[in-house]
C-alpha cells in the first residue's frame, strides 16, 4: 500500500482527499488542530496539532510518522485565509499569523520530512489563483500563497529526488466559499460575485467531488518539472 501524509484533513479539502485516498487504498497520516469528526474506512492515523505554533511540529511528526520510513505523496494542504478588507487596514500581526500557518508550517514540516524519512517521492503544496491575480481585500492570503509558491520552487530546487508541485486547485465549495459568498460585500469586492455565480455549479465542485479530480492528477503532476507552480483550470 502506498502512504499519504496531509495536513488540515479536519474539513474541507483536507478531508475529502483523505476520503477519496482511503477509498483507493492508501494509508492516510493526517495532521490538523482540530480531531475529524467523521469515522474513515481504511487505514487512517491522525495527531493533532496546531501548525501555528512551528516549535510543536517536529513532536507532532515524530509522534505520527515515527515508524515511516517512505512517502509516496505528501500534501500541505492546511491554510487560513484571514478576512477580507484593504491592505492597508491589515495590521502586521494579523499578516504575521497568516503567513505562519500558510508558510511557515510548511517549511518546518518539510525540514523534518526531508531529515527523518528516507524517501520522500513527490510533495504538492496547495495554492490558489490568488498566488497570481492581486485582487482587493485579498492582500494576506494572496501573499501568502505568491511566498508559498516560491517556497515550492526553492526547496524543489534544493531537494532534486523529490517531485514537488504548487497547486492551485480551483473553486471548491468549502468553509472558504461559503464566508466569501455570504459574507463578503460584494459591492466593496466585486470579486466574489464571480464565486457566487459558479457556487452550486459544476464550475464549484463539491468537496467530494473537486477532491476526486485532485486525487486523479496528483501522478499526472509527476511528469510536469518539478518546482512549477499549476493550475488546475490549465494543467
Amino acid at each position: 500500500m502506498k502512504n499519504a501524509f496531509i495536513t488540515g484533513v479536519s474539513t474541507g479539502i483536507g478531508a475529502g482527499l483523505t476520503d477519496c485516498l482511503l477509498a483507493d487504498g492508501w494509508v492516510v497520516y493526517g495532521l490538523s488542530r482540530r480531531v475529524p469528526d467523521q469515522f474513515r474506512a481504511g487505514e487512517f492515523c491522525h495527531i493533532p496539532c496546531d501548525l501555528a505554533q512551528h516549535a510543536e511540529i517536529p513532536g507532532c511528526l515524530s509522534q505520527l510518522l515515527g515508524d515511516v520510513e517512505a512517502l509516496d505523496l505528501v500534501v500541505l494542504n492546511a491554510a487560513v485565509f484571514g478576512t477580507m478588507q484593504h491592505l492597508d487596514a491589515e495590521t502586521i500581526d494579523n499578516l504575521k499569523s497568516i503567513m505562519d500557518i500558510n508558510v511557515w508550517s510548511n517549511k518546518a514540516i518539510l525540514d523534518w520530512l526531508f531529515a527523518n524519512l528516507a524517501t520522500v517521492t513527490q510533495v504538492v503544496t496547495m495554492s490558489s489563483g490568488a498566488a497570481v491575480h492581486a485582487m482587493a481585500g485579498w492582500g494576506g492570503y494572496s501573499i501568502s500563497k505568491a511566498a508559498l509558491a516560491m517556497l515550492t520552487r526553492v526547496y524543489a530546487a534544493e531537494h532534486p529526488d523529490t517531485h514537488i508541485t504548487s497547486l492551485a486547485p480551483g473553486i471548491i465549495d468549502t468553509a472558504m466559499q461559503e464566508y466569501l459568498c455570504e459574507t463578503v460585500d460584494a459591492e466593496k469586492y466585486p470579486t466574489v460575485n464571480q464565486l457566487r455565480n459558479a457556487r452550486g455549479t459544476e464550475h464549484m465542485p463539491d468537496v467530494p467531488t473537486g477532491a476526486r479530480v485532485l486525487c486523479d492528477l496528483f501522478p499526472k503532476l509527476l511528469a510536469g518539472e518539478s518546482g512549477r507552480q499549476v493550475d488546475i483550470r490549465n494543467p
